[in-house]
């Protein structure tokens, strides 16, 4: 019964309670509306809301420990809270994923706030703090203050207890798996709640930390057994060696994905120079990006290492002591020099000191090019005046060299000056969409404007070229407007096959053949060293393999633990027949499960544990 009894204490009591109450229907809607987690059945429905209001009576209840200003600060941790809560809606509208603590601690690194970040906020986000005023207008009622339930302090203590770990613990025995699969996070927060999730993040983290402290010799052995086995091959592909002694140029395509190819808009060309090229290279149209939350850095960190990159966090900015063995390290025992060229500030993703790192002898950044407020855009120089600019840098440097270019004007939000659009924008309701195909096609002209100021020389007839798209450039939030200039809608199995990158490889005097190897950016260091006739080192633990090579077995694997194959892919729990986009049996997947997750972990030992130095 409720009854009269003015008390402090009262209203103390029923700001926790309303504190919890409102988050929690706050953060369940959000569940559906902005994250899309799905729950295949109803307990699995009922254990997230459950897992997530117990987490919530959990650290609401922190305030008692307090005997003075409950309220403020119940209220200063709701305030907290929302916050945590709005950066996963800014962070899951882009990326479609969750924010990890490595992320929130390389804010500094990748550049802080930017145009990217403003570009995700929205005005009704204000709605998702208006809450936050209730409560503080509630506080201030002497209504609360009124009333109280006449039930007993332990009876209270004991629920609560019972609400916040009896959840979580049927939820850990429902989702037995989650544990080994730290990699899907979406798992991991419907096994929790989002907060939760968190706290088990400064877990995992935490944990990872002490890895290399206890690491030993012993580890190594299994994991290099595994990768010679996959490395093995009976033939030598065709063109092993055929570019022996050149000097590689790689081409990051900033954002760039595989259906831009050949696509037009208004009968204008997306990208023509690389269409035309393409008839001339080695063209692979099953290349997948592997990246995550570190993006073009993740690209960056597998191309040269051919490791996985972390779930949580980059590589360049959380593992940079470590001891690697990248294809800097290899092609400098075939006496290559090792450049790297970027528009853009030195430290952005941790940049120079990664480089120094993996063994790089020459970082050429921002400070390194006339950059001014009328050739630079977004995030650093223009593609085209950072080419015209490079290209004597890059008949200075020794050869043979590997030489790295990382584009930056086809960047989120994908903003190009009104003189530098060669296409018309398609007319969809996403502005973000319809400018993405302006900054394409501009990156292809830049892409000519390097070609055609280089052929005749040197450097193009003793040099082959790789370019390929370094991570997605139009995320799942915008599918609906992409799906308008697609012409039709994105499936679960369309959204694995715009995962593709283009990859294509011009080695000047060469026939152009189009190689339908199922593959992914794990394999592009071994592509590269078997063009050049090279052999991985034996310090290094690669997980790729050559694209030239056959293998009826391939798959790639992605991050989150889902996959695809020449016929199959595995998206969110379900199996795919990629010819016909419809579900199959799980069982035409499985064969594939245990390699999958035996790679993603392997390679989170390498990195964690420090585990190349072993091998040196």
């Amino acid at each position: 019964m409720i009854q009269k009894a003015p008390s402090e204490k009262n209203r103390d009591f029923w700001i926790f309670l309303i504190a919890v109450l409102l988050l929690w229907i706050k953060i369940s809607i959000l569940y559906k509306w902005c994250f899309h987690i799905s729950t295949q059945s109803f307990w699995e429905a009922f254990l997230l809301e459950a897992t997530t209001l117990g987490s919530l009576l959990g650290i609401f209840s922190l305030v008692f420990l307090s005997k003075k200003h409950r309220t403020k600060l119940c209220i200063s941790l709701y305030f907290l809270l929302t916050a945590i809560l709005y950066g996963n809606v800014l962070y899951y509208r882009f990326y479609i994923d969750f924010v990890t603590i490595p992320v929130l601690f390389q804010f500094k690194n990748v550049g802080g706030l930017s145009q990217s970040t403003m570009e995700l906020i929205k005005f009704y986000d204000v709605f998702l703090f208006l809450d936050c005023f209730v409560l503080i207008l509630l506080a201030k009622q002497q209504v609360l203050k009124q009333y109280t339930l006449s039930i007993r302090k332990k009876v209270v203590q004991s629920t609560i207890c019972f609400t916040v770990i009896v959840p979580i613990v049927v939820s850990c025995f429902y989702h037995s798996g989650f544990w080994n699969q730290s990699y899907d996070k979406e798992l991991i927060v419907k096994s929790l709640g989002l907060y939760s999730y968190h706290l088990f993040d400064v877990f995992q983290n935490s944990k990872s930390s002490m890895k290399s402290v206890l690491a030993d010799s012993s580890e190594v052995e299994e994991i290099a057994s595994y990768v010679k086995k996959k490395q093995q091959s009976d033939t030598v592909p065709e063109y092993h060696g055929i570019a022996s002694g050149k000097n590689v140029i790689v081409i990051f395509l900033e954002s760039t994905q595989g259906f831009v190819m050949d696509r037009e808009i208004d009968g204008q060309e997306v990208t023509p120079y690389l269409n035309q090229l393409k008839k001339e290279s080695l063209y692979f149209p099953n290349f997948y990006h592997q990246t995550a939350q570190g993006k073009t850095s993740d690209a960056e960190f597998i191309l040269d290492n051919s490791l996985y990159p972390l779930s949580g966090g980059s590589v360049f900015v959380r593992k940079t002591n470590n001891h690697f063995v990248s294809l800097p390290k290899i092609l400098k025992e075939q006496n290559y020099y090792s450049a790297s060229f970027h528009g853009n500030d030195a430290f952005f993703w941790n940049r120079k000191v990664a480089y120094e790192s993996f063994g790089y002898d020459r970082f050429f950044s921002k400070e390194d090019f006339e950059v001014t407020e009328e050739n630079s855009i977004n995030y650093g120089l223009k593609d085209i005046e950072f080419f015209q600019q490079s290209i004597p840098y890059l008949s200075e440097l020794p050869e043979p060299y590997y030489a790295k270019f990382l584009t930056l004007t086809n960047h989120f939000p994908y903003l190009l000056d009104p003189e530098d659009r060669w296409i018309s924008e398609p007319d969809t309701d996403q502005g973000m969409v319809n400018r993405y195909f302006t900054t394409v096609r501009y990156e292809d002209e830049a892409i000519k404007t390097f070609f055609n100021e280089i052929k005749g020389s040197e450097i193009y007839d003793n040099s082959i070229f790789v370019l390929f798209g370094d991570h997605y450039g139009i995320s799942k939030s915008y599918y609906e407007a992409l799906g308008k200039v697609l012409g039709h809608e994105i499936s679960p199995n369309d959204d694995m096959e715009l995962q593709k990158v283009p990859l294509l490889i011009h080695i000047p005097g060469m026939e152009g053949k189009e190689i339908t190897t199922v593959g992914g950016q794990i394999d592009l260091r071994a592509t590269i060293l078997d063009l050049l006739g090279v052999s991985e080192s034996d310090g290094a633990l690669s997980f790729g393999k050559s694209l030239l090579m056959e293998d009826p077995n391939r798959f790639v694997a992605f991050r989150d633990g889902s996959f695809t194959t020449n016929q199959y892919s595995y998206i969110d729990h379900t199996c795919y027949a990629k010819e016909t986009g419809k579900k199959v049996k799980r069982n035409y997947c499985s064969p594939y499960f245990s390699a999958v997750q035996q790679e993603l972990n392997d390679s989170d030992k390498i990195i964690y544990g420090d585990l190349l130095r072993f091998l040196d």
